[in-house]
């Protein structure tokens, strides 16, 4: 094997991420491999430093993307007069103008086609040849990339990071789930997984967990979506995890410390570049300050970015559109499945009095896709929104660290059964927004 096929092999992984990153479709995505590849291989003699190499191959895949965009939308587009709902005088018009030119080819072809040229939703999908669904997700995607770079921001400004001032009460709310026999309905849940947070400007909460059976806030969390930001070329919003002050100390021994000490990474505040995108959520990047030096990770990085903050094959994401579609089978405390493996599927439709507050949801099941041997119900309600999520440990799961069964650990837990095996009640969160 020669030098650049050495160096293609060793960087083949991020080339791929990062064109399914950017171009959605697995089919083009794998078009302009090739495309990006060919092109390299013809200027390799020409890279002078060979530890360069993977950001000099995502730099031509970069303009192979901007070739690709630009072929797609061939026919000529005038001057845009004004977006909607700006009124004003001539220096607004050009603002505008100048704003659309800061934005990225993908942004600016977005915007034009919906308000200058007035096509439908529909219509940008069948002449773009992409799901209505995805000219959703880059229309949202564009409107926030042009408001975050218009120089005439909405009184107040919509980029001050602003503090929650929320808190959580220190036990968990008496609550009670009731099964319905009315059909669940459909759901489009944008939230990120495992953090609650919409990544949207503007965006906001205060989310906690619950020890149980005591109902004891363990650890809680401020998030804040802080403005746009991007990484390798992918547009996305910044995000702050805090962690706020303990209540109290968890106690050596009790299980919940080791939750607590995960769910942070024992650290006391996070920022994640995150993306909402052709109809899935994903994380981008994770940053944390750890001895002193501020360490970063993205979804280039592999192994170690993937094992804590990737979801999905490639990191595609979490689906944000959610039906019930038959994968998981619930009837009262027993669970079956249609199939083996990770699975996440509405399982029914719920009323949650949380608090003294009713909620209509559907219960959305997790099997194994945040950690083998857990399952997790979140119950969300008609805005997509999280009301409660639980967690089940399937009985002998970590049984080496912990040296106890969960029926053992936690005798008094509800207990269900995931085709056959016991899984036990372990914890619960909640938020506020």
């Amino acid at each position: 094997m020669d030098e650049f096929e050495t160096l293609l092999a060793s960087s083949k992984t991020a080339l791929e991420r990062w064109l399914n990153a950017h171009l959605g479709n697995p089919s083009d995505a794998e078009d302009l491999f090739q495309e990006t590849c060919l092109a390299a291989f013809r200027g390799f003699s020409g890279l002078q430093n060979k530890a360069f190499f993977l950001p000099w191959i995502l730099g031509i895949a970069r303009r192979k993307c901007a070739d690709w965009y630009r072929f797609q939308h061939k026919s000529p587009i005038t001057l845009m007069d004004r977006l909607p709902d700006q009124t004003g005088p001539e220096t607004v018009d050009s603002a505008v103008e100048e704003t659309l030119d800061r934005l990225s080819e993908k942004d600016r072809l977005m915007l034009r086609l919906f308000y200058q040229e007035r096509l439908s939703q529909k219509q940008i999908s069948d002449q773009l040849r992409i799901p209505e669904g995805t000219v959703k997700s880059r229309m949202n995607a564009a409107r926030i990339h042009f408001r975050a770079a218009y120089p005439y921001p909405p009184k107040g400004g919509i980029y001050m990071e602003q503090s929650n001032k929320r808190s959580l009460p220190k036990y968990l709310p008496a609550y009670s789930i009731t099964w319905k026999k009315e059909a669940p309905f459909a759901v489009t849940c944008e939230e990120m997984t495992g953090w609650f947070i919409v990544p949207h400007i503007g965006e906001s909460l205060v989310w906690g967990m619950y020890d149980w059976p005591s109902g004891k806030l363990d650890v809680s969390y401020e998030m804040t979506v802080l403005g746009p930001a991007s990484v390798h070329g992918l547009e996305g919003v910044a995000i702050r995890a805090k962690v706020l002050p303990p209540l109290a100390s968890i106690p050596e021994g009790d299980p919940m410390k080791d939750a607590v000490a995960t769910s942070t990474g024992g650290q006391e505040e996070w920022t994640f570049i995150a993306q909402e995108k052709d109809g899935f959520t994903r994380f981008l990047s994770a940053e944390h300050i750890e001895n002193g030096i501020r360490k970063l990770t993205t979804f280039l990085d592999g192994k170690e970015f993937m094992d804590n903050w990737g979801f999905g094959e490639e990191n595609c994401g979490t689906p944000i559109h959610r039906k019930p579609e038959g994968k998981i089978i619930r009837k009262g405390s027993e669970i079956t499945t249609a199939a083996a493996g990770v699975l996440m599927d509405i399982a029914g439709r719920c009323e949650v009095n949380l608090d003294g507050k009713i909620h209509d949801t559907v219960c959305l099941m997790d099997l194994g896709m945040y950690e083998e041997g857990m399952v997790s119900e979140q119950y969300l309600d008609r805005e997509g929104r999280t009301v409660l999520w639980r967690r089940f440990n399937r009985d002998d799961w970590a049984i080496d660290r912990y040296g106890k069964s969960w029926s053992e650990l936690l005798p008094g837990s509800e207990q269900i059964t995931l085709n056959g095996k016991r899984y036990v009640h372990w914890y619960d969160c909640i938020c506020l927004r």
